[in-house]
């Protein structure tokens, strides 16, 4: 992510959340290398499709990255898929960078009918498209977008999602008679709450969130991505004379990140940086 926070853009963003209805959610977690494949696929061609539209964006090269997450507060399973979008879309055809709202990037009634088409072509390509309830088709997906302003705040919080696993070990409160009690907060909701689950029942949980070996949980798209023929400095320039060379992010309405606090004192914590496994520095030898 710190990577990522180097290669932002200037000007304002948005961040689309794509989910699922909860009766297609057991299929999901019993074919989870095709089925969040598909939730990719299915999401960003939606985008792509979407951006080519002269009445919204009018562009064929849009740049976004997506982070999967897959777990409620209390591990339930909850997949979804988090992009974040720089506000606009590249052209290839004229050069220039063709900039959305501040308060408006697609239409999300047209984005869910077409991500429920696509996801549901994909499960009739792969032969799954049977085991799945007819209900589902007949129901709205859910497709959510917001406005940002600077990507950073955005990126900090997604990154939550990116290096952490399903429960942290601050949140386990005790392990006793088999049984296991943690730590969470409703959403909104600022009161630390109590669940204990039988030992069995939250390792079953915990696992249902792992992800199929050499899955990838963060994807880039368009001129994100680094194998892309646009490169990224020729999209900043063209953001930038879009915007005159005024880089500075315009004002926009969004929700507030929630804050994180310390589960000792109840303070509240800055986020810093991240810190990978393989950066740790070797424990001193005492013997």
């Amino acid at each position: 992510m710190e990577r990522q926070l180097e290669r932002a853009l200037p000007g304002h963003h948005f961040m689309a959340t794509f989910t699922v209805p909860e009766e297609i959610r057991s299929f999901i977690r019993s074919h989870q290398k095709e089925a969040y494949g598909a939730m990719f696929k299915a999401s960003s061609e939606t985008l792509k499709k979407l951006s080519l539209d002269d009445k919204y964006l009018g562009g064929d090269a849009p740049g976004f990255f997506g982070v999967l997450h897959t777990w409620g507060r209390t591990l339930t399973f909850h997949p979804h898929i988090h992009y974040v979008l720089p506000g606009g879309a590249f052209s290839t055809q004229d050069g220039q960078w063709h900039p959305s709202r501040i308060d408006f990037y697609l239409p999300v009634k047209a984005m869910s009918k077409i991500y429920k088409a696509k996801f549901r072509d994909l499960m009739i390509e792969k032969g799954l498209f049977e085991q799945i309830p007819s209900d589902v088709w007949k129901k709205d997906w859910n497709v959510n977008v917001q406005p940002v302003g600077d990507s950073g705040q955005t990126i900090k919080y997604l990154s939550r999602y990116v290096f952490q696993v399903a429960i942290s070990d601050y949140r386990i409160v005790k392990v006793e008679d088999a049984r296991v009690t943690f730590r969470y907060r409703k959403p909104g909701g600022s009161r630390d709450r109590r669940m204990t689950l039988d030992v069995m029942e939250f390792i079953r949980r915990f696992l249902q969130h792992v992800l199929p070996s050499g899955f990838m949980k963060v994807r880039y798209y368009g001129f994100l991505n680094p194998n892309s023929a646009v490169k990224l400095e020729v999209v900043r320039c063209a953001i930038e004379l879009c915007n005159a060379f005024e880089s500075e992010t315009p004002e926009a309405a969004m929700e507030p990140v929630k804050p994180l606090y310390c589960p000792s004192c109840g303070g509240r914590l800055k986020y810093q940086c991240s810190i990978l496994p393989f950066q740790m520095p070797p424990l001193e030898d005492t013997g």
